[in-house]
């Protein structure tokens, strides 16, 4: 089992591979996944479970993207997003190419 761990303001995420192309990221403070609900909406579960599942796809520009595994809004993937305020996006308004869903992993 790989993973990686990203610094985000002052916390630390682990992201740890679940399947191929599949991961899980885990907060190293809180101990919560990030997880994307059936409506695309961002939180934290104390469990792993089905909503915890994220795509990984790493972008032409170098940046990495995060989709649900499980669930999509009108055949479109939700991904998870950022404003520029640091606030959570819902995952049905997020396309891949908008930057608010690129995201820089470094390994710490």
């Amino acid at each position: 089992m790989c993973f990686f761990v990203v610094c985000l303001f002052s916390g630390i995420l682990e992201i740890t591979s679940v399947d191929v192309g599949v991961v899980a990221i885990k907060g190293l403070g809180s101990n919560y996944y990030l997880a994307i609900s059936t409506k695309g909406e961002l939180y934290g579960a104390k469990e792993f479970g089905i909503d915890c599942t994220l795509k990984e796809r790493i972008e032409e520009n170098g940046y990495n993207t995060y989709a649900s595994a499980e669930w999509r809004n009108k055949k479109r993937q939700m991904f998870v997003g950022l404003s520029v305020h640091g606030r959570p996006l819902r995952g049905k308004k997020t396309r891949r190419k908008n930057t608010a869903t690129h995201f820089l992993p470094i390994m710490v």
